[in-house]
């Protein structure tokens, strides 16, 4: 139930910021197509917690940042090595242990890896990644835990 109250609002919203007309009959349609969509995610069964992450919805905006922070680093480490005069790169393939349980949780961290710059989630396994870093030192990060560790505390 909170899963569709949760949608419902989201629907609401986003009609409303998009719409920018206010009238009664603007709200009345808006809210038909709501219902309408609603009733179809129900019977097609794709309102559950993963449609609706509402265990990400307070905790998200920090990792947001923090993953922010480590992109610009990462992308200046990267920058530094590919004009430094002797081509200093060390490509790794290196398989990661990962502590996530839930498939949400997997997805946001082989995601995480991806767009920091220098290193690709190849492979999402059970327990596993496999990464591509462009330097030695991005794999040796992720396997000192730090990103799988803000990762797992989304979960909670």
């Amino acid at each position: 139930m909170r899963h569709t109250i949760s949608l419902s609002i989201a629907l609401a919203v986003f009609w409303l910021l998009n719409s920018g007309y206010y009238n009664p009959l603007m709200i009345s349609l808006g809210v038909v197509s709501i219902i309408f969509v609603i009733v179809l995610a129900h019977k097609m069964d794709v309102v559950d917690h993963e449609s609706q992450p509402l265990q990400l919805s307070y905790r998200i905006f920090g990792y947001y940042v923090w993953l922010g922070k480590e992109i610009v680093l990462s992308n200046i480490a990267v920058v530094k090595k590919v004009w430094s005069p002797t081509l200093s790169i060390s490509p790794t393939l290196s398989t990661i242990k990962i502590s996530q349980e839930t498939d949400m949780g997997k997805v946001i961290y082989a995601n995480s890896i991806t767009l920091t710059p220098g290193t690709v989630a190849i492979k999402l396994m059970d327990d596993q990644i496999l990464v591509h870093g462009l330097m030695r030192e991005g794999v040796e990060a992720l396997e000192a835990g730090e990103m799988d560790r803000r990762v797992r505390r989304l979960e909670i």
